[in-house]
């Protein structure tokens, strides 16, 4: 048997084995199914419930460590004592699991975050089928797969069907608020070109390899480590801010490969010992298919990557990090400016922050201090209608934007926030025009960059 019917399902078809006449009850207008789920983001999705959204699941997946820690995520949302969900996770665990899904097709919408080696196949089989797809970055990590990706949105739009995948960054509420800011020429004058040496746009992110999820330190499987099944750090983190910088520069606006020239480019690896390696993944040693990547006794793992580019005639850079684990209370972080002709909109999130993303304001010099405070109260005023309570104040030679607790809802919920997002956009039948020409030329940036720092 290579279906697992959960004791929770089971208790379900039990209780209506009786005479009673069931009420006739509207089926969900959305079905999830989830596609090898070897990546936490996977089950992130599934952290909070969903309107019109069947709580029964289906999971096609090959058996192993990925199917169970998926499982066990999803149990632990079902039985947490705040704001616990009810999914139900049907399980498919043939040899022949993505032809299952598809000649079945129980659902209507396809969740793929796990193994990269194959994502971009799985995209594109999904589209083909006739499948709305929500998949988690990235969606290609090779000039190859991005040779596969590029029809499959072609595919999608002929069968009327959405391919999009998870942008969470966008959500930050300081992200938001730059972006806003930006969007405010009083304020921000306008976006300056910049140069090589000083772009107009910097997006600097750092992960690491051991952190906290759902409450319990990540276990993450042993390929998560091999550049060839998840991708290096040049193709994976950078999706995200590409996609920032593509969303605050050129807001709602399509954009295409052609807006785009890397400059240059640059990968380099972060050294793991055996031991830290044990640590993440509880595997002793390194397995088979790392053991190109070990010099003497330390793996190489390539997670760091960095570019600069322009697009559309603005200047950006974009630097992605991997160290194996965070200071003392800290976490991933993220640095990000925006430059314009009379401010420069800074996203800090170091230890003077409390590892807690803050959006500060700076005059360039262009008006005088008091024409400038002026102008960020005018900003912060218009805002309020969409951001109630935000504020600002001053710090040393910049002003600090103050955003109300209830705005900082962390990054797994910006899943949820994600998927309610694509929920109204299948409602609507449509994505913005500008999302899949945008899609397009941030895969095509990353791809250019991969390439050049070979």
């Amino acid at each position: 048997m290579n279906r697992i019917f959960p004791l929770l399902l089971v208790c379900a078809w039990s209780a209506n084995t009786g005479s009673v006449t069931a009420p006739n009850v509207e089926p969900a207008r959305f079905r999830l199914m989830t596609l090898d789920p070897g990546h936490f983001h996977a089950s992130l999705v599934q952290k909070f419930m969903y309107a019109d959204v069947d709580p029964l699941v289906h999971v096609y997946a090959p058996r192993g460590d990925d199917l169970q820690e998926h499982l066990k995520r999803i149990e632990s949302f079902n039985s947490r004592s705040n704001q616990p969900t009810h999914w139900r996770e049907e399980v498919y665990t043939g040899p022949d699991y993505l032809e299952k899904m598809l000649a079945e097709k129980p659902g209507n919408i396809v969740v793929i975050a796990g193994n990269n080696t194959r994502k971009t196949e799985y995209i594109l089989r999904s589209v083909q089928a006739g499948l709305n797809v929500l998949a988690d970055k990235p969606m290609a990590i090779t000039p190859a797969d991005f040779q596969k990706l590029q029809p499959a949105f072609a595919v999608a739009a002929s069968n009327h069907v959405l391919l999009y995948d998870i942008m969470t960054e966008r959500y930050e509420i300081t992200t938001e608020l730059q972006r806003e800011l930006s969007r405010q020429p009083a304020l921000f004058g306008k976006l300056v070109k910049g140069s090589p040496d000083e772009p107009a746009i910097l997006m600097k992110s750092v992960h690491y390899f051991s952190k906290i999820v759902a409450g319990v330190p990540l276990k993450r499987p042993a390929w998560f480590f091999d550049v060839h099944q998840e991708g290096e750090g040049i193709v994976d983190v950078s999706t995200h801010l590409v996609d920032l910088v593509q969303w605050e520069a050129f807001p709602e606006e399509a954009l295409s490969p052609a807006d785009v020239t890397v400059l240059n480019a640059r990968h380099w690896a972060t050294p793991l010992a055996r031991e830290q390696f044990e640590q993440v993944t509880g595997t002793e040693n390194f397995p088979e298919f790392l053991k190109g990547d070990v010099k003497d006794g330390v793996l190489r793992v390539y997670a760091n990557g960095e570019f600069t580019y322009r697009l559309r005639g603005v200047c950006a850079k974009v630097t992605v990090l991997w160290d194996f684990e965070p200071p003392p209370g800290g976490n991933d972080t993220h640095y990000s400016v925006v430059r314009g002709t009379r401010a420069n909109l800074i996203i800090r999130q170091g230890s003077e922050q409390n590892s807690k993303p803050v959006l500060y304001v700076e005059n360039t010099g262009a008006v005088s201090d008091t024409a400038f405070a002026l102008a960020l109260k005018n900003a912060m005023a218009d805002l309020q209608g969409k951001y109630p309570g935000i504020g600002f104040q001053r710090e040393g030679k910049v002003w600090r934007v103050i955003v109300p607790e209830k705005y900082n809802v962390g990054h797994e919920a910006h899943f949820a926030q994600v998927t309610e997002n694509v929920l109204s956009y299948l409602r609507a039948g449509r994505l913005p025009d500008w999302e899949v020409p945008n899609m397009l030329t941030k895969y095509a940036t990353i791809m250019q960059a991969y390439e050049l720092s070979r």
